[in-house]
């Protein structure tokens, strides 16, 4: 019988590095099917709380937060691109310019949990952030991928026109941040093993085998 584990990830969808993790993830699952039964939650944390509606151009962002230059960025955005590749996930650097506020997202994948289709959600942000270069926070983006990952547009639509959900969203972001989680993705087994960061599938093999043969 296979071994039950939960698995928390914690992330952002303006996250390259949540991107290739979670695919990682999700490949080490497959290696390991039969072997350990996943119960994957996606928790919200945001990269940039702040940003105003309008966002901001991605170059000048990453200079100012990280003090990158231009050269170093893409050289960032190759190895980024090649990660993905790797893991089968498409990053189109040349049609993602901005960087914008998530929170809005966050909110309705709390809700796409107890519609059973979170991970769906979470896939479809995803793609249209970094594969088409959408902006995740704009409603109408957001209801696409309800749509793409099987939710009800209807129903979608009144989470994001009624603010529900942000006090569960926010509950959650300062739980993680309170125990210590500053940088994403962070991937929590049974919630007590942390993985950081966006591994190779090899490393999160690794892990979760070590975990179940020591339960």
């Amino acid at each position: 019988m296979p071994s039950a584990v939960r698995i928390d990830f914690v992330s952002d969808v303006s996250c390259p590095w949540c991107a290739i993790g979670l695919k990682s993830l999700e490949t080490a699952l497959g290696r390991l099917e039969g072997e350990v039964k996943a119960e994957l939650h996606f928790q919200p944390f945001e990269l940039n709380p702040n940003m105003g509606p309008e966002g901001q151009d991605i170059t000048e962002h990453i200079a100012q937060k990280y003090g990158a230059s231009p050269e170093q960025q893409e050289q960032s955005r190759a190895m980024i691109r090649q990660r993905g590749a790797d893991v089968g996930f498409d990053f189109a650097m040349d049609k993602r310019s901005r960087i914008y506020n998530t929170f809005d997202a966050h909110r309705l994948l709390h809700w796409a949990e107890a519609e059973g289709r979170q991970r769906e959600l979470k896939h479809a942000l995803l793609a249209a952030y970094f594969t088409r270069g959408e902006d995740p926070s704009a409603h109408e983006v957001l209801l696409r991928a309800a749509e793409t990952a099987g939710l009800d547009r209807n129903a979608a639509a009144e989470v994001l026109s009624s603010g529900r959900f942000a006090a569960e969203v926010r509950e959650a972001e300062q739980f993680y941040q309170r125990n210590g989680i500053n940088s994403v993705p962070a991937i929590i087994i049974n919630e007590r093993h942390l993985i950081s960061g966006g591994q190779p599938p090899e490393v999160f093999e690794s892990a979760l085998r070590q975990i179940v043969a020591n339960k």
